[in-house]
Order: C-alpha cells, then structure tokens, then sequence
C-alpha cells in the first residue's frame, strides 16, 4: 500500500533549476571560473550546492578548502533569497497536485537545496503546512545520488508512525535522484522538467509534468 509521497524540490515542486545555474554562473564568474549551461546539466545538475562547488573547484584544480566552499555557498544563497523574495516559482499546478495528494498520503521533501529556500517558495505557495517532513542539505553530509537524504527522512517518518520504504514513491528530476530512491529502497517517478526523458529511464515511471497527473492510477500499478 502506498502510504507516502517523498518530492525532491527543484525541478520538481519548483522551477528553480534554471536559477540555480544562473547564481552557480554568477558566483564562479566572480572567481573568474567558467560555468556553460550545456556543463551545468550534463555534470553538476542534481548535486547540492557544496558539491557542486567542490566538483567545479577541483575540475580546474582550485581550492575546495572547507573555508572556501562555505564562502561561495553563502554567497550563491544570499543571491537566491534576495531573486525568490520577488519572484514566485511553483510550477504550474502544483499546488493542486500537492492539496490533492495530502488528502491521501503522507508528505516529505528531501532536497539538495538549503532549508530557508524550501520554506520562503513553499511559504509563499501556502503549501508549507501540507509537508510533514523536509529533509534539506543542512541535514546531510553526502548529497544525491548517495541516500542519505531519502534514509534520513524515513527515519523522521518512522518517529511519527511506522512507514517502510517500498510504502513510498519518490518524485525526482534527475538521475542522481532517482539513484539515491532507488539506493535507499523506494520506487521512482520522474519528471522530464529538467532532464530529457531518455537520461530518466531507470525510474519506475516518467511523466512530463505533475499537473494534473494521476497518481492513483500509478498507486494502482504498483501498489494494488
């Protein structure tokens, strides 16, 4: 029986990827560090921010001292609070699927993404009461594909009332994602929003879009 629904946040409640590259850009550009958008997506997208500074730093043989890490991560947040305080960001029809699903399933967030980002577009979507656990990149320390995300908001369910994995789905947008659901024992669905849907056949089922998608259907298929 399916019992819970564990979303990661960008690309998938939110369509912040995009942003992402452009503050990863901005940031590096101050470090006179090159970020193309092609590079972005085929190596970086779906790591959190500390890792993916670190692998950009090392690939040009840089510092990837602790101290230099927390810097450019602080500065990259400091710029998305400042560009998510004026601008909303939830896809279109989430807020929808989200009322709909927390009528009838148990809701999570696990999320490479720093807490206060998660709560100010959740906030600001009046959706951040529907979610009863968020697992951010300030409670890990080994970001997607590895589960220590995934593992660690069961855990924070399981406090509440028992839950196992193969009672939840995971919606993911990358392939790191579905690595990490699939590592820590929970099927996948993904949605192409970030990724094209070839580079996201390894999970139990793809959509296009989470607007209007039926997800009993899917809780039939897998779960009946």
């Amino acid at each position: 029986m399916l019992k819970a629904i564990i979303f990661d946040f960008d690309g998938v409640l939110a369509d912040t990827e995009p942003l992402h590259f452009r503050m990863f850009q901005q940031v590096l550009q101050e470090e006179r560090i090159p970020l193309g958008e092609d590079e972005y997506y085929q190596k970086y997208v779906g790591f959190d921010d500390r890792d993916c500074f670190h692998a950009i730093l090392a690939a040009q043989g840089r510092s990837t001292s602790p101290e230099t890490i927390r810097r450019l991560v602080a500065r990259k947040a400091a710029m998305m609070l400042d560009h998510l305080k004026a601008t909303p960001v939830v896809y279109p029809g989430i807020k929808e699927f989200v009322k709909s699903s927390a009528n009838r399933y148990r809701l999570a967030i696990v999320s490479g993404a720093l807490r206060q980002e998660i709560d100010l577009i959740l906030q600001t979507a009046g959706m951040r009461t529907d979610f009863e656990h968020i697992t951010s990149a300030e409670d890990v320390g080994s970001g997607k594909p590895d589960p220590e995300g995934y593992l660690h908001a069961l855990r924070s369910l399981n406090q509440k009332a028992p839950i196992l994995a193969p009672e939840c789905l995971v919606i993911e947008d990358t392939l790191f994602g579905i690595q990490a659901a699939h590592a820590a024992g929970i099927r996948c669905l993904a949605v192409s929003t970030t990724c094209p849907a070839d580079q996201l056949a390894s999970a139990d089922a793809i959509a296009s879009t989470l607007k209007g998608y039926d997800l009993e259907s899917l809780a039939k298929r897998f779960w009946s």
